[in-house]
């Protein structure tokens, strides 16, 4: 029953995309557990993503490229079963291995993204509120869903300033960086009715209004590290982000002349480059601010 196109439609490695908001979570997490750790991390990646990449795939039923998966196969029931499997097993595991809380959040996480595909709600079609709700989701719920399971905490623990700022942070990076998921898929959202963000702003409204909210999300992550931290972690995650800049302005100039380039293959690569260098500083910046490392100079 769960064939093989099933599984492809789940797209596990592009949970690495989606990594940052949990090394986020760790790199401000008080109260680490390695066990906890662990099973955060599986839950979330391993399960609860692939879980929500495998429904919407079922009912989004796309014929062109998606996140993570250039030629997707045609989609089956087993895909929807399987699916609620790997659903099933993230609330199990989280309410086993971690606590009821997360369990809970993590129900509630997966309800809100199958409204995002499914045909009774579909958020997808509605530019504004299927912006906002995977923003927020994604990034704000998603960073504090982490931090309650990697850290054991109540939810009262959790509304803190320095705790809800970094949260914040996360949804507008996510706010920005996706509509240009959106941007190859123009013609296949416009002939199923999905009028998202990004198909709305056009092409190259697309690129300035995610240049537009980077700008405000790296000044806000400038404010929180030199607040809450110390200023060289604000300048070293400038530094971070220096590849994804230069590759966007690469793109950027490339879409300006021939707005064909705003492809499949470029938006991965920004995706890519974009997880590649916020995932290394986010496990330096844990690694340095825990003092970790001074078990090894």
């Amino acid at each position: 029953m769960f064939s093989l196109s099933s599984w492809l439609h789940l797209r596990i490695p592009f949970s690495y995309f989606l990594l940052p908001v949990y090394l986020f979570s760790v790199g401000i997490s008080p109260n680490p557990n390695g066990d906890r750790l662990l099973w955060v991390f599986l839950i979330v990646h391993l399960f609860l993503y692939p879980a929500s990449n495998g429904f919407n795939s079922y009912f989004d039923k796309d014929e062109k490229s998606i996140g993570g998966l250039k030629n997707p196969p045609p989609v089956t029931k087993g895909l929807y079963y399987l699916s609620l499997s790997f659903d099933l097993a993230a609330i199990v595991l989280a309410y086993v291995k971690i606590s009821l809380l997360f369990a809970t959040m993590i129900f509630i996480y997966g309800l809100i993204s199958k409204a995002y595909s499914h045909p009774v709600v579909r958020l997808k079609k509605y530019p504004i509120g299927g912006w906002i709700t995977t923003g927020v989701f994604q990034g704000f719920f998603t960073f504090l869903m982490c931090y309650v399971g990697i850290n054991d905490f109540s939810l009262d623990t959790v509304f803190k300033p320095h705790v809800v700022t970094p949260a914040l942070l996360t949804s507008i990076m996510l706010l920005g960086n996706y509509p240009m998921t959106q941007v190859y898929q123009h013609e296949e959202d416009k002939k199923r009715g999905d009028i998202t963000l990004s198909l709305k702003l056009g092409i190259r409204g697309t690129f300035y209004f995610t240049a537009l909210l980077f700008t405000l999300a790296v000044a806000g992550f400038l404010y929180f590290f030199m607040h809450y931290y110390q200023p060289k972690y604000g300048w070293q995650f400038l530094l971070a982000l220096t590849p994804v800049l230069l590759f966007f302005l690469y793109w950027f100039l490339k879409v300006m002349k021939d707005e064909t380039r705003a492809d499949y293959s470029h938006t991965m690569w920004l995706n890519f480059i974009s997880a590649t260098c916020l995932n290394i500083f986010f496990i330096w910046f844990f690694l340095d601010s825990s003092h970790v490392l001074d078990a090894f100079r």
